[in-house]
């Protein structure tokens, strides 16, 4: 479930960490991230959105993260 200002929150933090792409939102509710930067940004931004709901400083709660690996396609 996301909540008001989530995909802009995700767009900040890969910001941040020097991470390309995009969080758009899907029919069924749920968003699609699509993330190109080096490992460990890419592990950092995975760990932010895996963060226990409770203590998170984000909008919105993200009950699961399933990751897809590719290459970049720039």
């Amino acid at each position: 479930m996301q909540g008001v200002g989530f995909r802009y929150w995700v767009k900040s933090q890969a910001k941040k960490l020097d991470i390309t792409g995009y969080a758009k939102n899907l029919p069924d509710g749920r968003v699609e991230v699509v993330a190109e930067g080096d490992e460990e940004a890419i592990d950092k931004l995975l760990g932010l959105l895996r963060e226990d709901p409770s203590t998170a400083e984000r909008p919105g709660r993200v009950d699961v993260v399933v990751e897809q690996y590719g290459e970049p396609k720039g």
